[in-house]
């Protein structure tokens, strides 16, 4: 099938771009104010694997609005959405980052996040204040190993997506290769928009396929020369052409769009660009377009795409709400003057401003000067307790990276950043003092990697509580545990890049601090029945101490606890007593008899003993029943005890090789294999905790980012004499 689509004016989706001729106001002019209304605003995050380009496109978007005089170098660390000093010293994205631009009277609020697998908790969040997606792929690279788990999280959310194709300015891009990639990978509804226009130099323009507009760069301005295309750039193109007008009447709401292809007859671009648009905002239709960021060709039909065929707010679900007891509350909308609802998608501290958070208000307008409850509510097991607190929002602030420049207000469906809003976490949720309402907090990665710190001094112990107690309130991915038995305080990250950012930040607060080996919290059990005799005599002069009490100890099965039996005849110890040789057993139980971990599963009986009718106590007694229980160690066979995890694995399928040969060498038991959909295997299996501290980095190595686990513990289990264990005593 095929129809011609009539030419017409730049200024519209399918083909149009932004005006070239319209002047380009000062950068602080189309960068201040608030946005008045949610239909004139657009939320965009930008998602892509490491490398794809998403920082540079920030960069030729603001440069190309007149936002910024000259495009940042992410070598240089000068770029404005990767300010973060971590960003700059990993030398990519480590954090969201919100950049406006203003299109005439549309404010699009830019969502830079990060495409690195140790950072999935940062996207998330991005995708939660974000109404549509630039999906963006390196046409050098083209697909990456974690660019399909990516695209997966943007489908389980039911994103509008935008595929942009970048960095066409490299020698070695293949637009119409990694086109075909995406197409195989992410199916047919990827259509691309506009067609290249080719030199030896390059792809130096670009004709719209709806349209039949060209858009010229001539010197590498991102400002383009349009005019219409000729009879040649058309015949070229009418392939193309045809999938772009058939898809979107496919999907048009309009059912006589296709009796009006069918018959020949033109569709005109303007009704294209409307049934493009709402197909791209139910997800029916994915545009595809490329772009050279640094050479400028394609920066202008990313502008139009944001401008008009992205949706706005108020076409977007919002999510649910409920009152402060759990039970559900009446939905609310994208009403600048409905209930206020908004979300804290990210939190930082400023040395000088405080705490700054980050929030995307979904309903209502947040005022400056106004007094609002902030709510915190399901991330207990990140170490972020239930809380609320009434605040009063002095400062409002449009965020610019790591600008913030004052705004009076912040309506529905835009985003603001508050400060000095002690109380507010990230994933908190921002209602009327008058009225709380409360969000469900997006789902957080969880993190499964062990880092073991300690001051080094007195003092950093201060400081470091402190700054941890400020690193937690800002990542939520983050878990901060003191282990009750091996005594470390131990960071559970999300991965060695995480890792190194959460203590970047620990150092740049002025605390010092080191790593050390995490300690495996082991058990000790008997491996053979022993016999203990505990006599404890003390006598220098005045009241005395004695106790003596025989005990045999036998070991139980896995999981059976701890049993105590009495088996005094005659009352050789009193019933008191008796008790008191129990819980010194029990206490010395605790603090183990061997390596200085728990001793569990054993069953003592008490079968004999003496007392003295003046020095006997429930003191001595207690220090006899823990003699007892350490005799009988030395006599008998201790035996180690180890925590064994239940390991939950997803990686593609050309990797179920590898990481099942790397499982056996961790002392794993493969306990099943399932292919789940889009060439996924799932396997599950049985791993010694020891062998997991750094499994999230080697399963990261072995499937080039692309493997995910979870763990949990299933059970203890006696260490073999061959286990490769660095330490099994208590720091």
């Amino acid at each position: 099938m095929s129809a011609k689509a009539s030419s017409g004016p730049a200024g519209g989706p399918g083909g149009a771009v932004p005006d070239p001729q319209r002047p380009v106001a000062p950068a602080s002019k189309r960068t201040e104010g608030p946005a008045d209304r949610p239909e004139a605003i657009r939320n965009v995050a930008l998602v892509g694997h490491s490398g794809a380009g998403k920082t540079m496109l920030v960069e030729a978007l603001l440069a190309a609005t007149g936002a910024i005089s000259r495009l940042g170098t992410i070598e240089d660390g000068t770029t404005v959405s990767d300010s973060d000093p971590s960003a700059i010293h990993q030398q990519r994205s480590v954090a969201l980052s919100v950049v406006p631009v203003m299109l005439g009277s549309t404010k699009v609020n830019l969502l830079d996040t990060p495409g690195y697998p140790d950072f999935t908790g940062e996207l998330r969040a991005g995708l939660r204040a974000a109404d549509a997606v630039l999906f963006v792929v390196s046409a050098v690279e083209g697909l990456a190993v974690g660019t399909a788990a990516l695209w997966g999280e943007c489908e389980r959310l039911g994103m509008p997506r935008v595929l942009v194709l970048s960095r066409l300015d490299h020698p070695r891009a293949d637009y119409d290769g990694v086109l075909a990639a995406c197409r195989q990978a992410f199916g047919s509804r990827v259509v691309p928009l506009y067609s290249p226009l080719r030199t030896d130099g390059g792809i130096t323009g670009w004709l719209g396929l709806a349209a039949g507009r060209v858009s010229e760069y001539p010197g590498g301005s991102p400002r383009p020369a349009t005019r219409d295309a000729d009879a040649a750039e058309r015949e070229a193109s009418e392939s193309d052409r045809a999938v772009l007008v058939e898809s979107i009447i496919a999907e048009a709401d309009d059912e006589t769009l296709m009796d009006r292809y069918l018959d020949g007859e033109d569709v005109e671009p303007q009704v294209l660009a409307a049934a493009l648009a709402a197909a791209v905002a139910r997800g029916a239709i994915f545009p595809a377009l490329g772009v050279s960021s640094l050479a400028g060709a394609g920066v202008a039909e990313v502008l139009a795409v944001l401008e008009h065929v992205l949706p706005s707010p108020v076409g977007r679900g919002l999510p649910a709400v409920k009152d402060l007891q759990g039970s559900p509350a009446p939905p609310v909308s994208c009403d600048p003057a409905g209930a206020l609802v908004g979300e804290v998608v990210r939190t930082t501290i400023d040395p000088f401003l405080g705490r700054i958070a980050l929030v995307r208000v979904f309903s209502g307008t947040l005022r400056e000067d106004s007094a609002v409850h902030v709510s915190g509510r399901g991330l207990s097991s990140r170490g972020h307790e239930d809380h609320d607190s009434d605040e009063r929002v002095t400062h409002l602030h449009s965020p610019l990276g790591a600008g913030l420049r004052p705004v009076p207000y912040c309506v529905a469906g835009d985003i603001c950043a508050l400060t000095r809003v002690n109380g507010a976490e990230t994933g908190d949720t921002v209602s009327a003092k008058d009225a709380p309402l409360l969000i469900d907090p997006w789902d957080m990665p969880e993190p499964l990697l062990p880092i073991a710190v300690e001051a080094l001094s007195r003092n950093d112990e201060d400081a470091l509580a402190k700054s941890l107690g400020k690193l937690t309130a800002s990542d939520p991915t983050l878990r901060v545990e003191r282990n009750a038995e091996t005594h470390q305080l131990v960071l559970w990250c999300t991965g060695e890049a995480h890792a190194e950012v959460v203590l970047d930040r620990l150092r740049s607060q002025g605390v010092k601090v080191a790593t050390v080996e995490v300690v495996v919290p082991l058990r000790e059990t008997f491996g053979a029945p022993a016999a203990g005799h505990g006599r404890y005599v003390k006598q220098s002069g005045g009241h005395g101490q004695f106790a003596v009490c025989d005990i045999d100890v036998e070991p139980l099965d896995r999981g059976a606890g701890f049993e105590f039996v009495d088996k005094i005849v005659g009352g050789v110890i009193p019933g008191p007593f008796v008790t008191s040789v129990e819980k010194g057993v029990r206490s010395q139980m605790q603090s183990g008899v061997f390596a200085g971990f728990p001793v569990v599963d054993i069953r003592v009986t008490l079968v004999g003993g003496k007392t003295h009718s003046v020095d006997s106590s429930d003191a001595a007694f207690q220090a006899a029943g823990a003699l007892a229980l350490r005799e009988a160690a030395a006599a008998g066979r201790i035996q180690l005890l180890e925590p064994v995890a239940e390991l939950a694995i997803s990686v593609p399928e050309d990797c179920v090789g590898a990481v099942m040969s790397d499982l056996t060498t961790r002392r794993g038991r493969l306990t099943g294999t399932l292919s789940a959909v889009g060439g996924v295997t799932d396997i599950s299996a049985e791993v010694p905790e020891q062998e997991l501290l750094h499994y999230a980095v080697q399963l990261h190595a072995l499937t080039a980012g692309a493997g995910r686990f979870r763990r949990s513990y299933l059970r203890h289990e006696p260490v073999p004499p061959t286990a490769n264990s660095p330490t099994h005593s208590r720091p």
